[in-house]
């Protein structure tokens, strides 16, 4: 029996000699006797910036803390909401609420996984002051739709693009905006050798404000100007994303061949929904994610084929424990969206090393599996 797995960092690296060139980095940091704010993470920031055709970047310790600094750069705080997906990694809601602010949940499209823009005015308040749409699964979110509504209320457009690195929308990258917060844990399309994270802006004033919060809100030594906190990315993460970067475009050439053999191998297979892309969108497939209703059943046979498989994400934000208990304005008949995604999605395989038989298996696999439903 032919094994696939998830995903697996180990095989990536060991392609086109990675493993020698990060080695050979990592070593250079080590060597240097300079581990934090030093010549890595200036010259990673340039080059990230320069990729995602931005100005500025903000190196971070992790997505979640960057998505954290980006909005308070803005402004966000207490008392005020911002509104973000139902249907997303709990890191969206939490670096919202690590503001002091109120996540206010809008429901995805009808025929997807994103960020409906048609229902983000409805949900605007006068206490409303931000809007946090995700590029989820690789897929970039209509951001002129989103622009739209941001202006016409006078709200900031925070992104939330930790699975979006190199996607285009409307022929533009995703990162090309005032302000959006990536991540580079390890299974992203740009993953470092741990936690890490970025802010990329075109405003120089923002990027200031991020860089005095990263560091105890001092600019150097003991000139401590706002209270800050510790989110630094250090010099051998940004030395591994480095060489990494170099070959990010092709990883996700590979992503989007492999996702093309997914969804052309499960057409007509009626009792499995495959991920949809927009004409506007060049996405770069962080996870294939389809749906199916008899998910445990389907994955279960999965795994005894040896296909392993993930499910982003198993429990709808609002009935995490943590927020289940919060102030929430959650509506009285729920988000029926987000719950009905949280039973059905299933990610397969996927990843630059993912070769075409490995897909094939998969493919074949679920036929069996929903055949057996």
């Amino acid at each position: 029996m032919s094994r696939v797995p998830f995903f697996e960092v180990r095989a990536l690296h060991a392609q086109d000699g990675l493993q020698e060139d990060i080695d050979a980095a990592v070593l250079r940091v080590s060597r240097s006797g300079w581990y934090t704010l030093g010549p890595e993470l200036e010259a990673f920031e340039a080059e990230f910036a320069d990729y995602c055709e931005n100005v500025y970047c903000v190196g971070t310790g992790s997505g979640l803390t960057a998505l954290e600094l980006a909005l308070r750069a803005h402004g966000v705080g207490p008392g005020d909401e911002v509104l973000v997906p139902s249907h997303t990694f709990i890191a969206t809601w939490l670096a919202v609420s690590a503001t002091g602010a109120t996540p206010v949940p809008v429901e995805p499209r009808q025929d997807g996984f994103l960020l409906d823009a048609g229902g983000l005015s409805a949900a605007v308040t006068d206490r409303t002051r931000a809007i946090v749409p995700v590029h989820l699964y690789g897929h970039p979110v209509d951001l002129d739709a989103v622009g739209r509504v941001a202006e016409r209320h006078g709200l900031a457009v925070v992104e939330d693009a930790a699975q979006a690195h190199g996607a285009r929308h409307h022929g533009r990258r995703v990162g090309s905006g005032n302000t959006v917060a990536f991540s580079f844990y390890p299974g992203k399309n740009l993953g470092g050798l741990g936690d890490g994270g970025a802010v990329v802006t075109d405003d120089a004033k923002l990027m200031r404000r991020m860089r005095l919060q990263r560091n105890y809100g001092a600019r150097e030594g003991y000139d401590h100007q706002v209270r800050g906190t510790n989110s630094r990315l250090d010099e051998v993460q940004a030395a591994a994303l480095r060489v990494k970067l170099t070959h990010l475009d092709d990883w996700n050439e590979r992503r989007r061949a492999t996702a093309a053999r997914y969804t052309s191998g499960l057409t007509g297979l009626t009792e499995v929904v495959t991920p949809g892309q927009a004409p506007w969108a060049d996405p770069v497939w962080h996870q294939y994610v389809v749906r199916v209703t008899d998910r445990e059943g389907v994955r279960l046979r999965l795994s005894e084929a040896g296909v392993e498989t993930r499910v982003h994400y198993p429990v709808a934000v609002h009935h995490t424990p943590v927020y289940a208990a919060r102030d929430v304005p959650v509506p009285a008949g729920g988000l029926p969206q987000a719950e009905r995604l949280a039973d059905e999605v299933l990610s397969l395989p996927i990843g630059p090393h993912l070769s075409h038989r490995a897909v094939d298996t998969v493919v074949d696999a679920l036929h069996n599996a929903v055949a057996r439903s």
